[in-house]
């Protein structure tokens, strides 16, 4: 009988049940703070629909952005690859885009225009964003495809060029054909980060070309499945754009300001990514134990991200370990023993779950000023 009430009451309230069977551990809309001289958009550049290979209508898209607060997104289609083409015939590959645009209409979404070119090795797949016509980047060359992208001034990034299926290896191979597209102005960024897998590799060939560093979801099925149910956030790009706009965000891309970012792992170019971490954590109060040469600070984490820091400072911590992590959205407080009172300190911490370079954290600074 106690069974049967159990099971009754589990059919009554279905949402007690999805409770008890999930853990939404990062479902939380994104934030991540503004730089010096920027504003920090949240982007996903790298998406599916039923338009190509993906599994979901375009609007759902725009929804699942929407309830993770990004700023911009684009529906990336491959062109050459339509594997639900008998169900859903388009011979306007800007389709996907034109429902996208629709659904944001009334909402404050940023919806880039973009497509996937699909080859195989050692073209690989490459992202075109900002482009005014998917339907003119069917070429029957790749060479033609890249040409037509940049006749449309569009932004080029090499996508996922450490996939196994078509590195064996797991490792990008920068062939021929990239190296010509970097050098004729075709080819601007790279994913360093795809779906849940980083390759610092990738982040090698980023900074040896110039490269735009990108991270991206490459999402087919649902966020929620792919992502939030196994407790992760989506991977997106952040992009230090001169203001909310598409061609603010388009500027920003070509002039390479991002940070590539999957739940606590930060990758991006030094001077961007030292500031933007350097915002994320405030110094809500510093002021000395009293009647002690302790000084404790009081410190708040204003980004989505848990953040790893190492102490870098000549001063030794009390009561707090040398490596620490400061989770988001919460404060932590860090006692420093500083031997004597001192009127100001610089902080300095060594940012373990961010790179640089192929391992390389970098080392933050704030300058605080002790409260009398």
């Amino acid at each position: 009988m106690k069974k049967l009430l159990f099971f009754t009451l589990l059919l009554l309230n279905p949402i007690a049940q999805y409770a008890q069977e999930h853990s939404h551990t990062r479902s939380a809309p994104l934030v991540y703070p503004a730089i010096e001289g920027y504003v920090t958009l949240k982007t996903d550049l790298h998406m599916h629909t039923v338009f190509s290979d993906g599994n979901v209508w375009p609007n759902i898209r725009v929804m699942e952005a929407l309830r993770d607060n990004l700023d911009a997104i684009s529906l990336t289609e491959h062109l050459e690859y339509q594997p639900h083409s008998a169900d859903i015939p388009h011979p306007d590959r800007n389709r996907a885009y034109a429902l996208a645009l629709e659904e944001a209409k009334e909402h404050d979404l940023l919806i880039v225009p973009g497509s996937e070119i699909t080859r195989s090795e050692p073209v690989g797949h490459s992202n075109a964003v900002f482009i005014s016509d998917a339907n003119k980047l069917l070429a029957d060359t790749p060479e033609k495809a890249f040409s037509e992208a940049k006749k449309q001034t569009a932004f080029v990034f090499w996508n996922h060029p450490a996939w196994h299926a078509q590195s064996p290896t797991g490792n990008p191979i920068l062939s021929d054909f990239q190296k010509e597209r970097i050098k004729n102005g075709e080819l601007h960024g790279i994913e360093v980060i795809n779906s849940i897998d980083y390759a610092e590799e990738s982040l090698a060939i980023a900074l040896e070309n110039d490269l735009t560093i990108m991270g991206t979801s490459d999402i087919h099925g649902l966020i929620d499945w792919d992502y939030t149910e196994k407790g992760n956030s989506r991977p997106i790009t952040l992009v230090f754009a001169k203001e909310r706009s598409l061609e603010s965000l388009r500027e920003a891309l070509f002039e390479g300001r991002t940070v590539a970012v999957f739940n606590d792992l930060l990758v991006g170019k030094e001077v961007y990514l030292k500031p933007l971490l350097q915002a994320s954590i405030e110094v809500m109060s510093a002021a000395y134990i009293e009647d002690t040469q302790v000084l404790e600070l009081t410190l708040k984490n204003n980004s989505s991200s848990n953040l790893l820091f190492e102490n870098q400072m000549p001063y030794t911590l009390y009561t707090n370990p040398p490596i620490f992590e400061i989770e988001a959205g919460a404060s932590y407080i860090l006692r420093i023993k500083t031997l004597k009172k001192v009127p100001s300190l610089a902080l300095q911490l060594k940012a373990l779950g961010a790179y640089t370079a192929p391992k390389k954290h970098p080392v933050v600074l704030w300058n605080i000023r002790v409260e009398e």
